[in-house]
């Protein structure tokens, strides 16, 4: 009984070794801070459809910077942390409209999306670091 006792005890000491904790989770939103090539067509290797992010500023709840092209600046923007995720959103536009974008950063690269109401489009793009 003793040695049940011992045993079990041992397991569930090394099981608790190898729990994740919540603050290896949870990622450091500071990882978007930079300058990001956005692929706008990930699906098409042929394609060259390139934009640029940069993202200058990361605060508690909100980043700042320019989307699409150099001098659209980023408004409104949102950052969240759930699921062991960097999540974030935005507002930018040109002369044709607003782009709503929304993405999440996992393995070193934003995923994510830009809606133009006003173009009637949807992009669903890539980005990946360039200035790593």
């Amino acid at each position: 009984m003793k040695t049940m006792a011992t045993s079990l005890f041992i397991l569930l000491f090394l099981s608790f070794l190898y729990l994740p904790s919540s603050a290896q989770s949870d990622p450091d939103p500071q990882v978007l801070v930079g300058e990001w090539q956005l692929d706008m067509s990930p699906e098409d290797p042929d394609d060259a459809n390139f934009a640029s992010m940069l993202i200058r500023k990361v605060g508690k709840s909100t980043f700042s910077g320019y989307f699409y092209r150099p001098g659209v600046p980023i408004r409104e923007a949102r950052i969240r942390i759930s699921q062991g995720r960097v999540y974030g959103a935005l507002l930018s536009g040109d002369n044709s409209g607003d782009y709503h974008s929304a993405f999440f950063f996992e393995d070193g690269r934003l995923h994510g999306t830009t809606h133009a109401l006003e173009r009637d489009f949807l992009a669903v793009w890539t980005a990946v670091k360039t200035d790593p």
